[in-house]
């Protein structure tokens, strides 16, 4: 009897076929060193850019959060005596002169909370006022004092009285001309620059105005609004510049 082969020719013929034939390898193509190089630092600076961003946010976050809390919780829902300046204006880069006329920028200011009066050298009462109620409201803010800094803008040449010298003790005097002042600060309506206090961020912004020709009732108000600005900043601002 003859012997079966259970796999026909032609299929171990083609095994035999396949196992001989070598195998196929499909290459592709890779990314130059340049092309990885440039895919790399692109992702870098993206990545540095978004770092820098979060920087900043966290910077600027304790500062964004003090004038929310201020200008829209309003804490302790106390109405402002002050009025709000808005928009609000930054101080100019000017140049003032001392009272011993040496030059002075007036962005030299800016780090310190300002409570500022404006007049003309001379002083009438109603300037000596303003350069009194200045003085008491900065002192009744107790160890919050060193916050706030003390500014008498004189809008003309003419020579300061000698008997000022003990008022103005500690006090920041500068000589701007009334035309340059008159960019930065501006009185209520009917209403002179010099009837006013001002009060100027430590960035430097004037952000409130308190009314014309305050008394010491309407003073007792503005520290209020005082106390309430530096424990709004109490988180970013610090004595001294």
């Amino acid at each position: 009897m003859s012997g079966f082969n259970s796999s026909p020719p032609t299929a171990a013929r083609a095994v035999s076929a396949a196992a001989d034939e070598p195998l196929g390898l499909t290459v592709h193509s890779m990314p130059s060193p340049r092309q990885a190089l440039d895919g790399a630092e692109g992702r870098r600076t993206v990545i540095g850019r978004w770092k820098m961003i979060l920087v900043m946010l966290c910077c600027a976050a304790p500062v964004i959060a003090s004038y929310f809390t201020y200008y829209v919780i309003r804490p302790e829902g106390r109405r402002v005596y002050g009025e709000l300046v808005d928009p609000q204006r930054s101080l100019p880069d000017l140049v003032a002169t001392s009272r011993d006329g040496a030059p002075v920028r007036l962005s030299t200011l800016k780090g310190q909370w300002l409570l500022v009066a404006v007049g003309d050298a001379g002083c009438d009462a109603l300037c000596e006022q303003q350069l009194y109620l200045q003085r008491q409201l900065r002192e009744s803010l107790g160890r919050e004092k060193d916050r706030l800094d003390r500014v008498w803008l004189v809008s003309d040449a003419a020579p300061v009285p000698e008997r000022l010298n003990n008022g103005l003790h500690g006090a920041t005097v500068l000589r701007v001309p009334a035309t340059q002042l008159a960019q930065w600060l501006a009185p209520a309506s009917g209403h002179a620059l010099a009837e006013h206090l001002y009060v100027v961020d430590p960035i430097g912004n004037w952000m409130m105005r308190f009314p014309a020709r305050m008394d010491a009732a309407g003073a007792s108000r503005a520290k209020r609004d005082l106390d309430r600005l530096l424990r709004a900043s109490a988180s970013w601002d610090e004595p001294g510049r």
